[in-house]
This record gives structure tokens, sequence and C-alpha cells, in this order.
């Protein structure tokens, strides 16, 4: 299993990442840089979290023409499996990788706080390891993290169950009170339809050690790294 980690300018979650899947992890991780090309055989590129070119224009949306993104979508239609952290999320729809957009929250302020999580779907390497309706707590912290795409589109994550996280209230209700930034339908994280490819809001680098109060982020990490064993098992 090879990590490799992506780092923008204005990126501040990456070595949370690094350090997550190293420390708690025990994954061998490589660091990139955003004006390098993609090298090397990988199992899962992420994008983390952060501010890339400090959110000028629109969030990812310049930070999508860094030399390296030629590689991570040539990755991602190879069926390479690249996982998308807040910021990292933002970037994946601005380069077509993933559906929708990422706007400003609903009351307009930066949000901070640890959030439950339902998952909705568990047949795809970033869920595998947790089962259909479980409940995960991770925080968020953004400022443009309400998800929103239009009615077809929305019919078609439907339809093709890309759905993989919703918000929803310590009971597992995904009722208004629960939907932090106003996503529409409680949206907290995507996969494309190949589903080797998932944006999400929450961070789940900054839940993988029951210190910071839930190690439940550390399970979409640990899926991962199964569904590669996996993958090279198959393969190998």
């Amino acid at each position: 299993m090879r990590w490799g980690v992506i780092t923008f300018p204005g990126s501040c979650d990456d070595q949370d990442v690094v350090d997550a899947l190293r420390t708690d992890l025990r994954q061998p991780v490589e660091t990139l840089w955003h004006k390098d090309e993609l090298r090397g055989d990988f199992d899962c590129l992420v994008l983390p979290g952060g501010f890339s070119y400090g959110d000028y224009l629109r969030c990812g949306a310049m930070a999508r023409f860094s030399p390296i993104m030629r590689g991570v979508v040539q990755f991602a239609e190879s069926g390479g499996l690249v996982l998308g952290i807040c910021n990292g999320f933002q970037i994946l729809c601005e380069s077509g990788l993933l559906p929708g957009a990422l706007v400003r929250n609903a009351g307009l302020q930066f949000i901070c706080q640890p959030v439950h999580l339902r998952v909705e779907e568990t047949d795809t390497p970033f869920t595998g390891g947790v089962k259909k309706g479980q409940l995960l707590e991770i925080p968020i912290k953004h400022g443009e993290g309400c998800y929103f795409a239009d009615a077809p589109t929305l019919e078609r994550l439907r339809k093709n169950r890309q759905i993989l996280l919703r918000y929803v209230d310590a009971k597992g209700k995904p009722t208004a009170a629960a939907n932090p930034n106003g996503s529409l339908e409680n949206i907290a994280g995507i996969c494309n339809e190949q589903r080797n490819v998932f944006g999400l809001m929450p961070h789940p680098e900054d839940a993988c050690n029951k210190i910071l109060g839930s190690d439940d982020g550390a399970k979409i990490f640990a899926s991962i790294a199964a569904a590669c064993a996996e993958r090279a098992k198959r393969h190998g």
C-alpha cells in the first residue's frame, strides 16, 4: 500500500493526513508537491484540506490547474483511488472528477465542530470497512462546504447510489438542524459513478485517535487500505 498526499499553496491539513496515516494507521506515505508531475506507483492519492491559493476566485478553482492535477485525473480515469478532503473535495468538483459544487455555508460563517455522519453505501473502497447506516463522528472546519447540484445531477447521484455520507443527528436522522452548512439533502460526501473517487467535507484525519475525541475517521482510511490489499491480492 502506497499513499500520496498532495500539497498545494495554502494547504494546511496535508501534514495532519500524513501524520494520521503514518502514526495512527502505520501506512507508508509520500508527500507530493503541486508543481511536480505525478510519477511513481500509488494506491491512493489524497487531496487534503486547507485554502489552496487562498481560495481566490472559488475554492479549488485555481488548484485544479496545478501541473500535478493532470496526473491525478489520469490516475483516476485509470481506476486509481482518489480521496478529496474538504478543500480537496472542492478541487475534485472543480476538476470535473466529481459532480456538483461546494458553495458558501448557509449561515455565511466558518464552522469548526464535530458532526454525526451516516454511512449510506458500503460497496466502495472508501466505506467497505463500515456498515450501512453506521454513525461516524468526524469534525468539519470550513466556510464553503454547502454541497449544491442541479436537479438532474442529484437524481443521478441517488440513482447510482453515489451519496456515501449524510449529516445526521445523534440518532441518525438527517434533520435540518443536523445539517451544518445547508448542503442539499444533507450530503456530506459523494463518489463518482466508477466509485474510485471520493470527496467529503468532514476531516477523517482529525478523528483517527480517541485522544482527539473520536477515531471514526480511521475507519475510512482503513477501508481504503483493506480495499487496496484485496486488489493487490487479486492481481498478485
